[in-house]
């Protein structure tokens, strides 16, 4: 296990594949540790770099109190790719990871030369519909948002998988703390006129049974950014590469090898 010390807070991370690959970061979404790309890696490209992380407040990272600022999360990320010397990365990010990905594009181009925006969008939800989910697990825990997030995170026969309850039992495990804070930071976010000045080689890759980032939302993103490719994968909702891996490493090679050509 890899962790450093960041600020106050200690992040976990895995950094794999050889030292002269090209660098790929994963970020991963509200609710996930990073475990959420497993299924994907073996497919890509063996010449890449690849780190992936547990932001604050998930997975094996710390969780400081709480609430976070979406700048937090964004400076995490930074300070983690200067200690590992990561420069010139593609870096794909997924839900609240994609709000990272515009966010350090935005202030540091020499950390991001391209991007894939998946499941994701400038701005997500209303500061309410947060305020009101916040609200609920803080009086009773992620208990008691579980099962509507699954409804709208994965298509309706992937319930019935023996795959499904693992992805249930991670969202459960997820510190509290660490999903209010999180949560806050999306619901304080919105990158609207950032992104649209943005200008570098971009994916956006959208699920059509997404309840939390419907493929309109995700695409209207992506058209912010000029030149920016889009993909729709049917049959998953808001975590792709869980219900669709073999399409959506495809889709990420095919991108990966465009950058690298």
């Amino acid at each position: 296990m890899q962790t450093v010390q960041l600020g106050d807070t200690r992040i976990h991370y895995a950094l794999t594949g050889p030292e002269d690959g090209t660098p790929v970061v994963f970020a991963n979404s509200l609710g996930t540790d990073f475990r959420l790309w497993d299924e994907i890696l073996p497919m890509l490209p063996g010449n890449l770099r690849i780190l992936r992380f547990d932001k604050r407040g998930h997975g094996l990272s710390d969780t400081p109190k709480g609430p976070y600022s979406m700048g937090a999360l964004i400076t995490d990320t930074e300070r983690l790719m200067d200690h590992l010397g990561l420069k010139d990365t593609i870096f794909v990010g997924l839900s609240i990871g994609g709000m990272i990905a515009q966010g350090l594009a935005a202030k540091r181009l020499d950390l991001v030369r391209a991007m894939v925006l998946s499941n994701t969008a400038a701005k997500i939800g209303t500061r309410d519909m947060w305020a009101e989910r916040i609200a609920n697990v803080e009086k009773a825990g992620l208990a008691d948002i579980v099962d509507p997030t699954m409804d709208r995170w994965f298509s309706k026969p992937f319930h019935q998988t023996d795959e499904f309850p693992a992805w249930r039992n991670m969202f459960l495990r997820t510190p509290a703390e660490g999903w209010t804070g999180c949560a806050a930071a999306i619901s304080g976010t919105d990158f609207m006129s950032s992104t649209s000045g943005l200008r570098l080689p971009t994916l956006a890759i959208a699920g059509s049974e997404d309840g939390s980032t419907p493929p309109d939302l995700v695409f209207e993103t992506a058209d912010l950014i000029p030149g920016s490719q889009k993909h729709l994968i049917r049959n998953a909702g808001h975590l792709p590469c869980v219900e669709q891996p073999e399409e959506y490493a495809r889709v990420l090679t095919d991108f990966l090898k465009a950058q690298c050509a």
